[in-house]
């Protein structure tokens, strides 16, 4: 009797123990498989440059001036957001021979495939030399990335707009019809090229009708400090009275990136 109570007791004993050590390798077992804790993700920054330069104009003005330009884009999730500014000023002479200042917001939304896109734009204008008090453009439109990788982007743009302006005594307000095109390539991660082009001709007067074109190249000299050197021309088919229809802007500054 007292021989059976021993194995029962040693039996028991022996249960216990087995229990105690399931426990702890499932709680060790748990402990090893909690989750990491969740990283907050990077928030999108804004990529920002400042530059100061020469101008050398040819057109309504030939003159030496300077320019300014300010640029922003933002890119988060399916969304592009780019503003740019950009003015000149120059006197010859004690004679203001440049005044402009021009200034553009786009807003794009990537749809389902990462390459077709909408977008919403206005673009705003004030040159004093080539008499336009003012040129307020506004209108949305689709565009699609041919090419899209981390070195180079190809793009083309196609929409509506509607056109208000004060040229000349002429107060005038119509709908255009916009296309353009947008390339950028890094040449290596320190220069870069970018071109781009846009034509607006007003739907019921082909004859009125504005291109822009634009092309640089960007070499950095430091981590915040580039050169830049980029050529701008504006055709304007319909200008003012006794103004001329093309002006060209070469252009070479020092960029600062903040």
């Amino acid at each position: 009797m007292k021989l059976h109570r021993q194995i029962i007791r040693a039996a028991r004993q022996g249960l216990l123990a087995a229990i105690l050590a399931t426990t702890l390798n499932t709680l060790v077992s748990a402990q090893d498989a909690a989750p990491a804790p969740i990283e907050e993700p990077v928030k999108p920054k804004w990529e920002r440059s400042a530059s100061l330069g020469l101008t050398v104009t040819q057109g309504n003005a030939d003159t030496i001036l300077l320019t300014s330009n300010i640029l922003g884009l933002r890119k988060w999730d399916k969304n592009e957001l780019r503003l740019s500014a950009d003015g000149t000023y120059g006197q010859n002479q004690s004679t203001t021979s440049n005044e402009s200042i021009r200034g553009s917001a786009q807003y794009n939304r990537i749809l389902f495939n990462d390459r077709a896109f909408f977008y919403g734009r206005a673009d705003a204008l004030h040159d004093g030399i080539a008499d336009v008090e003012y040129r307020l453009t506004l209108g949305p439109g689709a565009g699609y990335y041919f090419i899209k990788s981390d070195k180079t982007t190809l793009s083309a743009e196609a929409g509506p707009s509607f056109v208000t302006e004060k040229q000349g005594d002429i107060d005038n307000q119509y709908a255009a019809l916009r296309l353009a095109e947008r390339f950028a390539h890094k040449l290596t991660d320190r220069a870069r090229v970018w071109q781009s082009a846009e034509v607006m001709p007003q739907v019921d007067d082909w004859d009125n009708f504005l291109v822009v074109g634009e092309v640089g190249i960007e070499a950095d000299l430091t981590e915040k400090l580039a050169l830049r050197a980029f050529i701008q021309d504006t055709y304007d088919n319909a200008p003012a009275l006794g103004r001329n229809k093309n002006d060209l802007k070469l252009v070479t500054a020092i960029g600062y990136k903040f």
